[in-house]
C-alpha cells in the first residue's frame, strides 16, 4: 500500500514511513492512504458476524501488504486486543457502542496498542529508541502511556494542559515511570499540540533524535480504530430486524469529535465497505468543524474549556484528511454535526438517563442528545425549512443525504461512547444525583504517585528538555 501526504499528492511512502515518521517533516502534512482497498462482499455478507479480531485482521491486511507477514500481522493483533467493544441497545433504533473496556477505559486504547506493537516490530532492527511525542486533551495520554509502557525500543513523552483535564485523567497520566513520562504545560492542548508538531518540523531535533507521533496525526491510530465502526455496524445491521424490525437499516455513525481522529477513522471504514449510511459530528463549545460545514470557511480558533474535555480543540488536526477526502459539499451530504455547551452537555448525560436508563459520558453524553434530537423531528424541522442559527447550540443547518431516512423511520442510530463516564465523575453525579461505577483498574492507579514535569508553554524549553533527557 502507497501512503501520501494531505499537502503534497506526490509524495510516495510506505506503512512503515507513515508509521514511523508520524507526520511528513518536509511539509507538515499528515499521511492517507493513496486508495481504499475494499472488503470483501463474502466477508460483508456473512450469515453471522464474524469476530472483532477477525474484521481488524480482514481490514489490516492490505495496508501492511508487504511490509508485514501476516502471521505477524495476527500476533500483533492477538497481542494488541484482549478485549472487544460492546454494541448495546439502548431503546428499539438506538446503540451505544461502548469503547471503554480496554486497560485505560477509552477509545484510544484501540488505536494506541495497535500503533504500540507496529511501531515496535518496525523498530526491532534499530539500535536506538524511537521517541514517541504525543500532545493531550484527556484519554489520549493515558492510552498511548499504557500502550507503551515496557514495549522494546519505544520512549514516550506526553505533554498535557496542567489544570484543564478531570483528576482521574490526570492520575493516569501523571504516574507513569520508565519508558514512559508526563509534562504537565502551562497552556490549552492546541498549545501542547502545536509545541509536538513544531518539533517533528525541527530539522536539528530531528537529526539528534528520532521521533514519532502517537496522537490522531498518525495513520497507525487510526486505521485500527475503523475496526471498531465495521464491527458496530455489521452488529447493528444484523439485529435491527430483530430489535425494531427495519431490515437493512441505513446505519448513522454519531461520533463526539475533537481533533477528528475517530470520525475520520469512521470514514475510513466506510470506504471500505462498512455498511455505514453517514456521520454526525458531536462536538461541544470548540465548534471549528461545524461551523465550517455551515458556513465554508475553516476558521481555527483558541481551543476553550468544557465539561467534554477530551474534545476541546480548536484547530483539529484531522480535518486535513477530512479536506483531502472529500469536498465541502461531499461532507454536506454525508454529515450532520451538532454541538453543545456546558449547560448542554448536563442536560444531554439527564436526558440519557432519564429516558434509557444508561449512565453516559459528557463525550457521548452529545452524540446521545443530537441523535435522539434529530430522529425526534429537529431534522425533519431542517427539511421543511427552520433555518437553524449555526452560533447556538443544536443541529447545524445542512441536509444530510441521510435525512429522510431518519424521518421515514428506516435508520438506526450507533453513539460512540468513548470513554468510561467514570473518568468524569463530578460531571455525572452533578447530572443524575449519583455517582457512576468505577472499574477496578481505574481505582487503582489513584493509588500512585504523581511524576508529572511541570513546562512553561515554550518550544526553546521544551526543545532544551528533550535533547537534555532523551538520549
Amino acid at each position: 500500500m502507497i501512503f501520501t501526504d494531505t499537502r503534497d499528492k506526490s509524495v510516495k511512502a510506505t506503512f512503515e514511513t507513515a508509521v514511523m515518521s508520524g507526520m511528513n517533516q518536509a511539509t507538515g502534512g499528515l499521511y492517507i492512504p493513496t486508495e481504499f482497498p475494499k472488503l470483501d462482499k463474502a466477508f460483508l455478507n456473512k450469515e453471522s458476524c464474524p469476530s472483532f479480531r477477525e474484521i481488524a485482521m480482514n481490514m489490516a491486511k492490505p495496508y501492511v501488504d508487504g511490509e508485514i507477514p501476516e502471521e505477524d500481522l495476527a500476533a500483533i493483533i492477538q497481542d494488541a486486543y484482549p478485549f472487544t467493544p460492546k454494541v448495546l441497545p439502548v431503546d428499539s433504533i438506538s446503540y451505544v457502542l461502548e469503547l471503554f473496556h480496554g486497560p485505560t477505559c477509552a477509545f484510544k486504547d484501540f488505536g494506541a496498542r495497535f500503533m504500540a506493537r507496529t511501531m515496535s516490530y518496525f523498530n526491532r532492527k534499530n539500535d536506538t529508541p524511537l521517541h514517541i511525542l504525543v500532545a493531550t486533551s484527556g484519554d489520549t495520554g493515558s492510552a498511548v502511556g499504557s500502550a507503551f509502557h515496557g514495549v522494546p525500543g519505544l520512549d514516550v513523552t506526553i505533554l498535557y494542559p496542567d489544570g484543564k483535564i478531570s483528576p482521574l485523567q490526570e492520575k493516569q497520566l501523571s504516574t507513569f515511570t520508565g519508558n514512559v513520562r508526563a509534562l504537565k504545560v502551562k497552556g490549552t492542548f492546541d498549545d501542547c499540540q502545536k509545541l509536538v508538531k513544531t518539533a517533528f518540523t525541527d530539522n536539528e531535533l530531528r537529526g539528534k533524535l528520532r521521533l514519532s507521533s502517537a496522537n490522531s496525526i498518525n495513520i497507525a491510530r487510526l486505521l485500527p480504530q475503523s475496526f471498531y465502526y465495521t464491527y458496530a455496524a455489521m452488529i447493528a445491521k444484523d439485529r435491527a430486524p430483530m430489535d425494531n424490525k427495519i431490515v437493512d437499516p441505513a446505519i448513522i455513525m454519531v461520533v463526539p469529535s475533537g481533533n477528528f481522529g475517530n470520525l475520520t477513522s469512521g470514514l475510513i471504514a466506510r470506504e471500505m465497505g462498512a455498511p455505514i449510511t453517514g456521520f454526525v459530528a458531536a462536538t461541544n463549545s470548540n465548534r471549528t468543524i461545524p461551523d465550517w460545514i455551515a458556513t465554508g470557511d475553516y476558521n481555527a480558533r483558541p481551543s476553550v474549556e468544557t465539561y467534554a474535555n477530551a474534545m476541546d480543540v480548536g484547530a483539529p488536526s484531522n480535518y486535513e484528511r477530512i479536506k483531502a477526502m472529500y469536498s465541502l459539499e461531499e461532507v454536506r451530504h454525508l454529515f450532520a454535526s451538532y454541538w453543545l455547551d456546558n449547560d448542554g452537555i448536563k442536560a444531554a448525560i439527564k436526558s440519557c438517563n432519564d429516558k434509557t436508563g444508561y449512565i453516559i459520558d459528557p463525550h457521548g453524553a452529545i452524540g446521545w442528545q443530537a441523535w435522539d434530537k434529530i430522529r425526534s423531528g429537529e431534522m425533519a424541522d431542517l427539511i421543511n425549512g427552520k433555518k437553524n442559527d449555526f452560533t447556538k447550540p443544536g443541529l447545524t443547518p445542512n441536509i444530510p443525504d441521510w435525512a429522510e431516512k431518519v424521518i421515514n423511520k428506516e435508520a438506526v442510530g450507533i453513539i460512540l461512547e468513548t470513554a468510561s463516564p467514570a473518568k468524569f465523575g463530578q460531571i455525572v453525579t452533578d447530572s443524575i444525583g449519583r455517582e457512576p461505577p468505577i472499574p477496578s483498574r481505574l481505582e487503582e492507579v489513584l493509588r500512585l504517585p504523581d511524576r508529572a514535569i511541570p513546562m512553561d508553554n515554550d518550544y526553546n524549553l521544551f526543545k532544551d528538555w528533550l535533547l537534555s533527557n532523551l538520549k
